[in-house]
């Protein structure tokens, strides 16, 4: 073991290891990049990361680089939860939920909690946080904040920062903060202590009202954008408050290190309404969408067709999809469902959807009972099987999940995405969360050739380019990390790449929290650090999700 290691064994109460076998367990998330990391921390309380940071930092001013990257369930899929330094896993330790406020639907906890495990929790006290990945059982809060993730009901109840309240946060140099929205009058006390965080205060005050007009023009939006720093448009008022909480929520480790939350909740719905419904093609279903959306659906997912047909080659069988293929050639599906507290609510919009649909549907269903809902929930699944390819040497690695594209465009790119498809001879059918307009497309390759490998980023490029063209963004959900931010960058007027690197240089001044993760990076150093072989193996205990 390194001194490095067995000096912070010494002064922490978690503990410290560079044993071979973690390190490698600890090298993959779940992108197609690998790095090795030099030892990971297990820590116990908050003291214990406040140590680590603070040592990082006394050994960066003597210009000796530790990089620290936080960690919770490793399944971020741009490569923003590995690193070469030092891995901080909440998961082993930091796993608690302290108090729930249920008068005031709050609940404080730490942030290697799973998200499932969370959702269990409050689900006795009929609340819930409904911004839940699809990986919730095995990703965690944490990881969460981190991504600004989101999830099937985020098109009504909103991303994961929508559901943070107040984050403790340690800082790059060891530093405790206390993020909530304070007045005018307390951000000038702020401002005026000679402290690391009074630092902060000042010159993200001054950041904001130097580039008011920019911040407002071109990083302001209503849309799904989790590229970069872009919360910094909601840390500031006009009434002249601050809450900092934006900008560590979505930025992967890199300007903080969340060690504590108190996250708002959501009374749960006990009873949901459940259906599906076929059409020939994706221009029918895009039609649908808008007129699905009208009645604020908790579920409005889309799923081409190929994904079932895929499925039915290696067995798989699902009893709505056979009875739509009877009646025509399906294109598309949607799954939709609503969660409204009255029954009387629920019943009004399935009959005005039974009307509206009867006719230009291929079939449509809604369920009558638990058994029947949870069937047609399982439709939405069904990418899982091409997420795990039939063949031992092939992969459908996650390259660009989770790109928003407008919903008035989505006809037009999903036919480009075809051609896309046809110029690499991949399939790539494309399936999301309609109500969102965040989609997902996986690629089938083998990663072990050389044509494959290089087909990895000539697609990711292609990809990106064919996203902004169509107005969306590559990052809609979650974050650029190491893997699209080249990519995802290339789309930025350059004052906005400036900008971001302001911001991280206020947090960070001595680059040891995850350098390389939203930055733009270098293509070559990507090649050097792809892996030859992609799989779920890890996450082996539960069935993959997108």
């Amino acid at each position: 073991m390194s001194k490095v290691a067995d000096y912070l064994n010494e002064h922490i109460l978690g503990e410290v290891t560079t044993h071979d076998s973690l390190r490698k367990r600890f090298s993959t998330d779940a992108s197609v990049l690998s790095i090795t990391p030099e030892m990971i921390v297990y820590p116990r309380i908050t003291n214990d990361i406040r140590k680590i940071a603070r040592f990082s930092w006394q050994l960066a001013e003597k210009g000796h680089v530790l990089p620290i990257t936080v960690r919770g369930g490793g399944t971020d899929q741009t490569g923003a939860a590995i690193g070469s330094g030092v891995i901080v896993s909440t998961t082993a330790h930091m796993n608690t939920i302290f108090e729930l406020d249920a008068k005031q639907k709050l609940v404080r906890l730490q942030p290697g909690v799973t998200f499932q495990a969370l959702n269990s929790a409050l689900a006795l006290q009929g609340m819930h946080i409904p911004s839940y990945p699809a990986s919730q059982a095995y990703s965690t809060i944490g990881g969460a904040i981190a991504n600004n993730a989101s999830g099937v009901l985020s098109g009504k109840y909103g991303d994961t920062g929508r559901w943070v309240h107040q984050l403790e946060v340690v800082l790059a140099n060891g530093d405790i903060l206390q993020t909530g929205r304070i007045s005018k009058r307390e951000l000038n006390r702020k401002k005026g202590l000679q402290t690391f965080e009074g630092e902060i205060y000042r010159q993200i005050d001054n950041i904001i009202t130097d580039n008011k007009d920019m911040i407002e023009e071109k990083i302001a939006s209503d849309v799904r954008d989790n590229i970069g720093y872009s919360g910094i448009a909601q840390v500031k008022q006009k009434d002249g408050s601050v809450d900092l909480a934006p900008l560590f929520i979505g930025s992967q480790g890199t300007l903080g290190i969340v060690s504590e939350a108190i996250m708002k909740t959501e009374f749960l719905s006990q009873n949901v309404l459940v259906g599906a419904v076929a059409f020939e093609s994706y221009d029918a279903a895009r039609d649908a969408i808008d007129i699905l959306q009208a009645y604020e659906p908790s579920i409005l997912e889309v799923i081409d067709a190929q994904l079932f047909e895929s499925a039915l080659q290696r067995g798989k069988k699902y009893a709505f999809y056979n009875d739509a293929t009877e009646q025509g050639t399906v294109g598309a599906l949607i799954v939709f469902g609503f969660d409204d507290f009255s029954e009387r609510v629920r019943n009004k919009k399935a009959k005005r959807i039974i009307k509206t649909f009867t006719e230009p549907a291929l079939a449509l269903t809604i369920a009558a009972d638990q058994l029947e809902a949870e069937s047609l929930l399982a439709l939405r699944d069904v990418a899982a099987l091409a997420i795990s390819p039939a063949h031992a040497a092939e992969s459908a690695p996650p390259l660009f999940d989770g790109a928003y594209v407008p919903t008035e465009r989505f006809e037009d790119f999903e036919r480009s995405v075809e051609e896309l498809a046809k110029k690499y001879d991949v399939t790539l059918p494309l399936y999301g969360h309609a109500g969102q307009g965040v989609f997902y497309a996986r690629p089938v390759l083998q990663l072990k050739k050389v044509g494959d490998k290089q087909k990895v980023f000539k697609l990711l490029g292609d990809y990106a380019n064919l996203v902004a063209s169509h107005n969306g963004h590559l990052i809609g959900e979650s974050g650029e990390g190491r893997l699209k931010a080249p990519f995802a960058y290339k789309q930025l007027d350059e004052d906005v790449i400036e900008l971001f690197d302001a911001i991280r240089a206020v947090f960070d001044p001595q680059s040891v929290l995850n350098p390389g993760v939203k930055q733009q990076g270098n293509l070559k150093h990507l090649v050097s650090i792809l892996r030859s072989e992609y799989d779920f193996a890890p996450f082996g205990d539960h069935a993959p999700t997108n």
